[in-house]
């Protein structure tokens, strides 16, 4: 996983976590400190596989029943494959690690002192909201010269709690330290799923987006998508999958929000048409899905979208909303030539069936980069809130 910053745009290599290949995220960070009361060079960072999950892996969370809710006839959305790059702020600083300052009188973490843990998000200190790393800086000054502990507020899960830190001062003397290794914000590509003309309502990714090192879901503060251009892939092979390669300004080409990442993607509204657009299309509902033949619309040179052959394996009609509903098969032979299957960068790649969207590619089986999994289109819709059906019905999401 690389970071390179270069002439004010991000390069980017992403990197896999999850049982299951993750398609452009979790993300890397922009910048990640081990946090102290004077400015510090960014800390090198790694990511790990938390292991993998084979193709005879069961579709989790899903019922075999047909959903009885009557579905809506006049959607009409247009379909993405736009490779997009995704820039969110974290809500607070998110705790990502440890780390012992030494001092005169040897090692402490204060951090793991005040039993702040990682994944924990900072909400405020001494009653002050934090926002960036930048807002840190002044109370581990102040309290370190005066000798007095920060009251610290934060969420871990669901719960807020509150504890009390004392900065510690390095064995130079120069710094007062807490102990943490903290960042606010984070960056990637990924694929547009679909917007619709008429609210500028778009869905990408088709999965939540993660921490690289605390494994999970970022709370996001605020985001933005913005134009992204592949500039080459990386093929998968068995065991390793395949990435795009990509390039995108932080500063330029924003077309849109990013108001929500859940587990069916991020969503938000767009503020400017894309380029490549297609005609509305309809959607199929997932009892509607078929065994076999499809197309997936993707970015693999530049920024031109193009469709390529796949085959739905196996699709399951669910009556509660799930991230997995369908197994898919990469069929082109040009697409397999070039990334070995399905790579990082792709999640969100609409599947087209029968004139409808159906879904999203979601994930990569790491043992077989050809197959990976979808999620049904009807899912990411009510995640963007847009009803699929009548009479305001809809499924209920299996946790």
């Amino acid at each position: 996983m690389n970071l390179e910053r270069k002439h004010n745009k991000i390069r980017i290599g992403i990197g896999l976590i999850t049982m299951i290949a993750l398609l452009a995220f979790p993300f890397f960070t922009q910048q990640i400190i081990p946090f102290k009361s004077q400015p510090s060079q960014a800390a090198s960072t790694s990511t790990t596989d938390t292991g993998a999950e084979n193709t005879t892996a069961e579709l989790t969370g899903l019922s075999f029943h047909q959903a009885k809710a009557e579905a809506r006839d006049d959607i009409r959305i247009i379909p993405g494959g736009q490779s997009i790059g995704v820039q969110l702020q974290t809500k607070g600083v998110l705790v990502v690690g440890h780390h012992v300052v030494k001092g005169k009188s040897g090692g402490i973490s204060p951090g793991e002192k005040a039993d702040i843990q990682v994944g924990d998000v900072i909400l405020e200190i001494d009653g002050k909201e934090i926002k960036t790393m930048n807002d840190v800086k002044p109370f581990v000054k102040q309290a370190g010269e005066s000798n007095h502990p920060l009251d610290i507020k934060l969420k871990r899960g669901e719960k807020t709690i509150s504890t009390e830190l004392k900065p510690a001062l390095d064995k130079q003397g120069k710094n007062f330290q807490i102990g943490l290794y903290i960042r606010d914000s984070a960056a990637g590509i990924g694929t547009m799923t679909f917007y619709d003309p008429n609210s500028k309502k778009y869905g990408a990714l088709g999965h939540v987006i993660s921490d690289m090192d605390t494994k999970k879901p970022i709370e996001i503060n605020n985001g933005a998508i913005v134009r992204s251009s592949v500039t080459s892939i990386e093929k998968g092979n068995n065991g390793i999958p395949g990435e795009k390669q990509a390039t995108f300004s932080p500063t330029e080409n924003k077309i849109g929000s990013i108001t929500k990442n859940s587990p069916f993607g991020i969503f938000g509204e767009l503020n400017q048409n894309l380029e490549d657009a297609r005609k509305p299309m309809p959607i199929a509902q997932p009892h509607e899905v078929q065994e076999g033949p499809a197309k997936i619309l993707t970015v693999l040179e530049g920024e031109k979208v193009e469709a390529y052959d796949v085959e739905i394996v196996s699709s399951v009609p669910q009556t509660n909303a799930a991230t997995k509903g369908m197994v898919i098969q990469i069929k082109d032979k040009e697409l397999l030539n070039k990334t070995g299957g399905i790579v990082q960068g792709m999640s969100g790649s609409p599947i087209i069936q029968n004139g409808k969207i159906i879904g999203a590619v979601t994930h990569v089986f790491v043992n077989d980069p050809t197959s990976g999994y979808g999620v049904h289109i009807e899912f990411m819709l009510q995640e963007a809130g847009i009803n699929v059906h009548k009479n305001g019905a809809s499924l209920k999401k299996v946790s």
